[in-house]
């Protein structure tokens, strides 16, 4: 399994939902209300791509 090499949250867009980081939590994490990416590699890229699909305003990217 690969990581992702490249992981992004578009912060005007995020709505601070927490599904991202309750899905990959060592890969986001919730601050002041919006996600941030804390370690990229944190997951495989699947569990990754999983947490960017479930996104309910879809502002996650992903590069394998």
């Amino acid at each position: 399994m690969a990581k992702p090499s490249k992981v992004e949250v578009d912060q005007e867009t995020c709505i601070g939902c927490g599904v991202c980081a309750d899905m990959a939590p060592d890969v986001f994490e919730m601050q002041d209300g919006i996600s941030i990416v804390i370690n990229a590699q944190g997951a495989e890229y699947d569990e990754v791509q999983e947490a960017v699909e479930a996104c309910p305003v879809e502002c996650i990217t992903a590069e394998e």
